[in-house]
C-alpha cells in the first residue's frame, strides 16, 4: 500500500514570484499636486470669487453707465474699459494667494503633525517640495489665465448684446480682447512664473524653517537688511532691489530704441526679457532657496 505524497507538484506558475507593478516616476508627483489642491481650496476659490464679483460689478456699473448715455461712440469706450481692470484683479489675487500658500505649505504639515504620516509614504522630500512649488509656478498662473479668459468671454457676450442692440459692431472689441489674451499669457509666463520665482522660493524656505509666525520671519530679515544698510552705509540698494523684484521688470523701460510700445502689460519683448540680468540671478537664488527647503524638510519634524 502506498501513501499519497504531500509534495507540491513542480509548477512554474506556482513557484513564480509575482512582482508588484513598477510605479511611474511621475505618479507620486501627480498625486502630491492633487493633494495640495484638495487641502488648499483657496487656490481656486479666491480667483473664482474675484471673477464673480468683477462680473457683478461689470453688470451694475459698466452696463449701467453705457445704457445711461445716448452717445453711441461713448458706449464702446465704456465697454472697453473694465477688461484690463478685471485682469489685474484676478492676477493680483493669484499672486497674493501664491505668496500665502507658500508661507503655509511646509509649515502647516509640521504644525498639525501630519508630516509624520506623509514622510512614511514612499514620496521623497524633493518630490514633496517641488509639488508644492508647482502650485505658484504652474497651477495658479494657469488657473488665473483660464478664469480670466472665461470672465472676459462672459463680459464680451454681454457687451456684444449691448452693442448689437444699439446698431454698433462688436468686431473691434472681440479683436482687442483676443489680442489681450495672448499678451496676458505672455505676461503670466514671464512675470508671474519666471520673475517671481525667488519670491515664492523664499516663502517656501521660510515655511519649512519657521516654527511660528512664518509671515514675520519672511518679512523681518529683508527689513533688517534694509535698515542696517541705511544706517551703516546710508544707501538703499537692497530696498530698490526688492522693489524691482516685486513690481516686475515691466515698470522699467526695456523697449528697444525706435520700437513702438507693445502693451501696458508688455513693455519689452522676449529678447529684452531674457537678456535681463535680474532674471538669471533670480533663477540662481530661487534654486538655492528650493534646495535649502528640500534639505530642511528632510531633517525637520513636527512643531
Amino acid at each position: 500500500m502506498t501513501t499519497q505524497s504531500n509534495a507540491v507538484p513542480d509548477d512554474p506558475l506556482d513557484s513564480r514570484v509575482i512582482a508588484p507593478p513598477a510605479m511611474s516616476p511621475t505618479r507620486p508627483f501627480y498625486w502630491s499636486v492633487r493633494r495640495e489642491l484638495w487641502e488648499n481650496r483657496s487656490i481656486y476659490i479666491a480667483p473664482l470669487a474675484v471673477a464673480g464679483v468683477s462680473l457683478l460689478g461689470f453688470l451694475i456699473a459698466t452696463l449701467g453707465r453705457a445704457l445711461s448715455t445716448r452717445n453711441l461712440t461713448h458706449w464702446r469706450m465704456i465697454l472697453e474699459e473694465p477688461y484690463h481692470f478685471v485682469t489685474a484683479l484676478i492676477m493680483g489675487t493669484a499672486f497674493v494667494v501664491g505668496l500665502f500658500y507658500c508661507l503655509d505649505a511646509l509649515h502647516s504639515e509640521r504644525r498639525d503633525r501630519s508630516i509624520l504620516f506623509w514622510k512614511s509614504l514612499p514620496v521623497s522630500d524633493l518630490t514633496t517640495v517641488f509639488s508644492k512649488a508647482s502650485i505658484p509656478f504652474v497651477v495658479l498662473p494657469l488657473l488665473a489665465f483660464a478664469i480670466t479668459v472665461a470672465t472676459h468671454f462672459i463680459m464680451l457676450l454681454l457687451s456684444t448684446a449691448v452693442l448689437l442692440a444699439s446698431g454698433l459692431s462688436a468686431a473691434t472689441l472681440w479683436a482687442q480682447v483676443w489680442t489681450s489674451q495672448v499678451q496676458l499669457l505672455y505676461h503670466l509666463v514671464t512675470v508671474h512664473v519666471l520673475w517671481y520665482a525667488p519670491l515664492y522660493a523664499w516663502m517656501l524656505l521660510v515655511s519649512g524653517w519657521a516654527r511660528r509666525a512664518a509671515f514675520l520671519w519672511a518679512a523681518l530679515p529683508p527689513l533688517a537688511i534694509f535698515i542696517v544698510e541705511k544706517l551703516v552705509f546710508n544707501t538703499t540698494h537692497f530696498g530698490a532691489l526688492l522693489i524691482y523684484r516685486v513690481t516686475g521688470p515691466e515698470n522699467f523701460d526695456m523697449t528697444e530704441p525706435g520700437s513702438a510700445a507693445i502693451h501696458p502689460m508688455m513693455h519689452h519683448g522676449v529678447g529684452g526679457f531674457l537678456s535681463t540680468p535680474g532674471l538669471w540671478t533670480g533663477f540662481v537664488v530661487a534654486a538655492i532657496f528650493l534646495a535649502a527647503a528640500v534639505r530642511l524638510r528632510r531633517y525637520q519634524g513636527p512643531i
